[in-house]
């Protein structure tokens, strides 16, 4: 059930009713007794939320979760082979080096 915003013509009284959406507006005003009131549209309530976090990939089906991890490890794969081929062929000149003195 939402709340509801409400202010007074006669008074300027403002307040707030937990109500259902099926009711009627309140038309009396608390403070001044008057059917002067009206319902005042409003931004309504804020989502609060809680916990650790919430992520766009929390609810991802199984095959977009199958295809990102593939594509993940396509990525480093590649990178790292580039890496390891420039790591050996610096140990191969130091090895190659050494046995030269």
């Amino acid at each position: 059930m939402p709340t509801y915003e409400y202010r007074c013509h006669a008074c300027d009284n403002k307040w707030e009713e937990f109500q259902s959406i099926k009711v009627e507006p309140t038309k009396k005003c608390p403070k001044c007794k008057k059917a002067k009131a009206e319902r005042i549209i409003s931004a309504g309530g804020g989502i609060l939320f809680k916990g650790t976090g919430f992520y766009q990939t929390d609810y991802r089906s199984e095959s977009y979760k199958k295809g990102a991890d593939a594509a993940k490890k396509a990525s480093e794969g590649s990178s790292g082979s580039s890496d390891s081929g420039k790591s050996s062929s610096s140990e191969s000149g130091k090895s190659s080096g050494g046995s030269k003195d």
